[in-house]
């Protein structure tokens, strides 16, 4: 019984740990930055670049985790 226990906690630990790292998150940092314009864009987070629109903040039906914004843009477009 004691082992069983101790690989669950194992296996919390490790995928607690996975999480944490970034590595497998579906996004990642976008630094502020200056346009040619002047534009100062502020740092913020995307969604990892793929072959589907539907995952994206922007896209309907999903909200964006850092400013709490609905996506706007159909997805199938």
């Amino acid at each position: 019984m004691k082992l069983i226990v101790a690989i669950v906690c194992a296996c919390l630990a490790g995928s607690a740990f996975a999480r944490g790292s970034h590595s497998s998150s579906g996004s990642h940092a976008v630094k502020a930055h200056t346009t040619k314009k002047g534009t100062h864009v502020a740092a913020t987070r995307a969604s990892n670049p793929n072959k589907t629109k539907r995952d994206n903040y922007s896209s309907k039906g999903n909200v964006n985790p850092a400013t709490g914004k609905e996506g706007t843009k159909d997805p199938s477009r």
